[in-house]
């Protein structure tokens, strides 16, 4: 935890912030609420609106899906920042690694608190590998091995090996479909029971969900390229400080290159977010780098930030704001004390209450910015 505001200097960029504000702005209130009006609503012309803010079935890709790989990119562009802050202090890979394995083992138990399972202490429920959290660590990691101990060609080099890794036994070794894929196989041999998707049988045996086809183990090595993803776009932005222009034609240049390779490998692997396709995996990671242009552009470059720092309240506690929004329920404070307006709101006040949980979320995340309280890991 620390107890002080970051200090603005230039080597902190706005838009790093802002837009990992904006990431957990859409997870942790818009989404939700939105989501809740328009289904009370019952507009069909808002029911297309809708649908982007859900993820694709299967192939394809909707607004919805990039969410989560904008939380893995954005922990990426910070790393050019943090880990050269770190090596450089001491010299030696030991504190630096020290710093990244206490990172790696807090995001996976947070990964599996917010999925519900380990403080139920039930070990029918328990499952090791299955949250966004939990991507984040390990592609983190990747990212992280990679950068400290190799320059950066070779940092490229490596990041399209581990799409080539991931590419080959999902070619030859399975289909693209939710049961023939090579990434599911995976799973389900390595994790087994502790798999997210497994329900128990009375006599106590289990099986695995034919609903459940998120795969975690083997689309681990394309985490890790999204994570890497954003650590060039973060080099881009640290090194290019004294040129911003130029930061912004490159990450849009880049941006472009990669959704134009996505759509052309997507001819031969469809982009699957559900099992994290190399495909899915450019394309996502270009409207990043896209994104990323866009905000730099507009903040660090133009100098605007009017009626976006709120969204530092997020960027800034982006752990705490997704661990608060996804585990704590709010609900039943807003409703012990505005359950009067019920007979005034109707079917609006299942509404009102969601808007009021990620309320509160809101105005604890802002304490807790203004006193400059911030959750590190």
């Amino acid at each position: 935890m620390k107890n002080k505001l970051p200090e603005n200097n230039s080597t902190r960029l706005a838009s790093l912030d802002i837009l990992r504000g904006f990431d957990l702005f859409l997870l942790v209130f818009f989404q939700p609420v939105f989501a809740a009006l328009v289904r009370q609503m019952n507009l069909p012309f808002l029911n297309g609106i809708l649908y982007q803010f859900d993820h694709e079935v299967w192939e394809g890709f909707r607004f919805w899906d990039l969410v989560m790989p904008l939380f893995l990119f954005m922990t990426g562009a910070s790393m050019p920042f943090s880990l050269s802050k770190y090596i450089g202090t001491t010299g030696s890979y030991w504190p630096v690694y020290r710093r990244i394995l206490k990172r790696v083992i807090l995001l996976f138990i947070f990964g599996m608190i917010v999925q519900g399972n380990l403080l139920g202490l039930d070990s029918q429920h328990l499952y090791l590998y299955s949250n966004t959290l939990q991507s984040i660590a390990v592609g983190y990691f990747i990212a992280a091995v990679i950068q400290l101990h190799f320059p950066f060609k070779w940092q490229i080099g490596i990041t399209l090996l581990l799409l080539l890794a991931y590419w080959i036994p999902m070619t030859f070794l399975g289909d693209f479909t939710p049961a023939g894929n090579f990434a599911e196989q995976v799973d389900r041999y390595v994790l087994g029971r502790f798999r997210d998707g497994v329900f128990w049988n009375e006599d106590g045996t289990w099986s695995f969900s034919p609903y459940y086809n998120y795969t975690w183990i083997w689309s681990s090595l394309t985490f890790g390229v999204t994570v890497m993803l954003g650590a060039f776009a973060g080099k881009i932005m640290k090194e290019g400080k004294a040129n911003r222009k130029k930061v912004v034609q490159m990450l849009l240049v880049v941006g472009l290159a990669l959704v134009g390779l996505a759509l052309l490998w997507s001819l031969q692997m469809p982009v699957i977010k559900r099992i994290w396709t190399g495909s899915m995996t450019l394309l996502s990671g270009g409207y990043c780098f896209l994104l990323m242009a866009l905000f730099y552009y507009w903040i660090d470059y133009k100098g605007h930030t009017r009626g976006l720092d709120w969204l530092k309240v997020y960027g800034m506690n982006s752990i705490t704001a997704y661990l608060l929004g996804e585990v704590v329920n709010f609900r039943c404070v807003a409703a012990s004390v505005s359950y009067g307006l019920e007979q005034y709101l109707g079917g609006y006040y299942s509404v009102w209450l969601t808007f009021a949980n990620y309320l509160i979320v809101f105005f604890l995340l802002g304490a807790m910015y203004k006193r400059g309280l911030f959750l590190k890991v």
